[in-house]
């Protein structure tokens, strides 16, 4: 069984550093810590099987099969495949406005 390589870019470390600090700030560090936790155990999952996620679907309405995509509820980690690395790009809160963040954060509109 291949390992990918696991990349978070920066974007994707800034969301999970807003997700913490918004938790920390209106819960508990200690809720804080475990749902960041329970992210990075999901990304660390697609280091065996990245092509498990499903293609977002704000995206394939627009015929885009290069991003893939995991939860961890509400949290939606958007990522693709590129050769033999597993490539975070996006980790956001599913309740938001998905389409419009998809669009300005990945298509650049």
């Amino acid at each position: 069984m291949k390992n990918y390589a696991i990349v978070v870019e920066p974007g994707a470390e800034s969301d999970l550093a807003d997700i913490a600090g918004h938790i920390a700030e209106h819960y508990s560090v200690a809720k804080a810590l475990a749902v960041m936790t329970k992210i990075e155990q999901a990304i660390d999952r697609l280091e065996l099987f990245p092509n498990r996620g499903a293609h977002p679907k704000e995206l394939l309405e627009n015929g885009i099969r290069d991003f893939r995509e995991v939860f961890f509820k509400p949290y939606r980690i958007l990522y693709r495949v590129v050769d033999d690395k597993v490539v975070v790009v996006m980790i956001v809160d599913g309740r938001r406005d998905m389409r419009a963040l998809l669009t300005r954060r990945l298509l650049g509109a």
